[in-house]
């Protein structure tokens, strides 16, 4: 090999785990795209695979099979970290922002999936259980003063109006407008639930 014969370079490290992750992300964007639309017992992992543009074996050597996929699509721990990683005094501006934004930006909404429990039969037991524990009791153990739990659920219902609206109805009004003007008009009232009165 000549001084001037490029070298061939090896991959960066962690190049490869990158590339997994960002694989296993599609793949658990596809299932919850799904989710949000079909009842647990119709969607098949070649669905899923198919939306997420890789194979259903791909999609196995992941996740093992369609329960474990599902059983972590049906978790809102993540979300509800990301959803109430805010001070008090912020957090109703910050949940309206990360709402409106995850929904224009990735095309995905951190709660909305569960509207769609009663597509999931006993399935929806299971995300029912899993959005009241991680989610909105989560957020009630935050708050301080009277009446935390109403307050946490109706914050929370708050934000799930918006997403209805801004992510299923698709309000044209609301696509129109500025996510930083809707946060500005939507979150003082999901504060006010969240700041004892």
């Amino acid at each position: 090999m000549t001084s001037s014969t490029p070298r061939p370079t090896a991959p960066a490290a962690g190049a490869g785990r990158r590339d997994a992750e960002a694989t296993k992300a599609a793949i658990v964007r596809a299932a919850r795209h799904l989710l949000a639309r079909h009842a647990h017992a119709d969607i098949t992992l070649k669905a899923v695979a198919e939306r997420a543009g890789v194979s259903a074996p791909l999609v196995l050597k992941y996740f093992g099979n369609k329960d474990a996929l599902f059983a972590r699509i049906m978790s809102f721990e993540a979300d509800a970290a990301a959803v109430l990683d805010a001070p008090l005094e912020d957090l109703g501006r910050h949940m309206v922002q990360h709402l409106l934004t995850s929904q224009a930006e990735e095309g995905a909404d951190p709660l909305l999936r569960i509207v769609f429990a009663p597509l999931h039969r006993e399935h929806g037991y299971v995300l029912r259980a899993n959005f009241r524990t991680q989610v909105v009791r989560r957020l009630g153990e935050r708050l301080t003063g009277p009446d935390a739990g109403l307050r946490a659920e109706l914050a929370v219902g708050m934000l799930l109006g918006l997403g209805v609206m801004y992510g299923i109805a698709r309000g044209p009004h609301l696509r129109a407008t500025a996510i930083a003007e809707i946060t500005d008009r939507y979150a003082p009232a999901v504060q006010a639930c969240l700041t004892p009165g």
